[in-house]
């Protein structure tokens, strides 16, 4: 987990802390719980890794299969997404995150439920409309960073967006679905999210994005 992640996970009572004694999945050197992350864009998926293998990934620009999560976090107060766009992305839950996959070259949505994490490819004309609406959206790195976005609950609960590194993101939705109760995810759920959303609004606006 990266060390951007590591402070997300305390503050908002995320997960456990990761078991002593893991290693590099590339060099096999011990690592801490404060470790990073790196994507592989072929196999789709997560490694953790050393500071110095994670170091090797970090240029946005070089033709790589694996690229290094980047240390970011911004919030868009101002983005508000209606309801009608949101049932047109046909996702059944009012919260998901949403990044490009450059090996697929389309975004794709993951929301939370009581079995993990989802995947949904998008119908990518009403997300695109989402992006024409909000071109400020337009600025999360391929793989490695999403948007979370959060709709207004209907008895009055804010909304929110926040831009976030793909493996905070992942970490969140595994953990939704160890509180995920009945339909919505019940109360436990509701209160993580608002938990959640504080922590990283609060750290954005701080200026650590």
């Amino acid at each position: 987990m990266s060390a951007s992640l590591g402070v997300l996970r305390r503050l908002a009572a995320a997960a456990p802390a990761t078991a002593a004694g893991e290693r590099c999945e590339m060099c096999t050197e011990s690592i801490g719980d404060a470790h990073q992350h790196v994507v592989d864009l072929e196999g789709r998926q997560l490694m953790c890794v050393c500071r110095g293998c994670y170091l090797l990934f970090t240029d946005p620009d070089a033709a790589l299969r694996y690229r290094a999560v980047p240390d970011r976090c911004r919030a868009f107060p101002e983005v508000v997404v209606d309801q009608a766009a949101w049932n047109a992305l046909e996702i059944p839950v009012g919260l998901a995150f949403f990044f490009r996959n450059s090996t697929l070259d389309r975004t794709v949505a993951v929301y939370p439920g009581p079995a993990g994490a989802t995947e949904s490819e998008l119908p990518l004309a009403h997300w695109q409309a989402i992006l024409d609406r909000h071109p400020q959206l337009d600025t999360v790195a391929d793989d490695v960073e999403a948007l979370l976005i959060r709709m207004p609950e209907r008895g009055g609960g804010d909304g929110g967006c926040v831009l976030l590194p793909i493996d905070a993101c992942y970490e969140f939705v595994g953990h939704m679905r160890t509180l995920w109760r009945g339909f919505d995810g019940g109360q436990d759920a509701h209160r993580y999210i608002d938990e959640f959303f504080a922590t990283v609004t609060d750290r954005a606006a701080g200026g650590r994005s």
